[in-house]
C-alpha cells in the first residue's frame, strides 16, 4: 500500500486507508492495528457518520456509552450516526488488536468527545475545535498522544 494511505500515531497505532487507496468516495474502509495498552481512537460520537467494526485479530475492550464490553476475533459492531453513541476500542489483550473499521464519508459531521467536552466540526475538509478554552487549546484527536 502506498505510504500516503497509511497513518501511524506516536504510540504505533497504524491505520491503512483501503477505501481511499481504492478510490472509494462514499465509504471509508480502514484496517486499524492497535498495539497492547493503546486506543483505536479517543472516545467520541458522530452526528452524521455511520460506522461498523469487525474484529479481525486479537482481543480488547469496547467502551460504548460508558459501558465496557470484551471484544475478540469475529465480533461485529454497528454504530449508527446521530444517536450520541460514544465509542472507542482499547487493546487490553497481549497481541495486536486488528479492526476492520468502515463507515460513511460525510462532508459535514460533528464528533463529540465527552471526556473532554470537545466538539470537532468537519465541514467539507475544514476542521474546527469547539469547547472549553482550557481543553480546546492545543487539543488533538490523537488517542495515544499522552502516553
Amino acid at each position: 500500500m502506498a505510504p500516503e494511505y497509511t497513518a501511524t500515531d506516536c504510540a504505533g497505532l497504524v491505520t491503512k486507508a483501503l477505501g481511499a487507496a481504492a478510490g472509494s468516495e462514499k465509504l471509508y474502509i480502514n484496517i486499524d492495528s492497535v498495539e497492547p495498552g493503546m486506543y483505536s481512537a479517543k472516545y467520541h460520537s458522530h452526528t452524521k457518520q455511520e460506522e461498523f467494526f469487525l474484529i479481525l485479530e486479537g482481543s480488547g475492550t469496547l467502551r460504548l456509552n460508558n459501558k465496557q464490553y470484551p471484544v475478540a476475533k469475529g465480533n461485529f459492531i454497528a454504530k449508527p450516526a446521530g444517536k450520541n453513541i460514544a465509542h472507542t476500542f482499547y487493546n487490553s489483550g497481549s497481541g495486536t488488536l486488528i479492526i476492520l473499521d468502515a463507515g460513511t464519508v460525510e462532508p459535514f459531521d460533528e464528533c463529540y468527545y465527552p471526556d473532554e467536552g470537545i466538539t470537532l466540526r468537519k465541514d467539507n475538509g475544514k476542521r474546527s475545535v469547539c469547547g472549553p478554552p482550557e481543553e480546546a487549546k492545543g487539543w488533538s484527536s490523537e488517542p495515544n498522544a499522552q502516553r
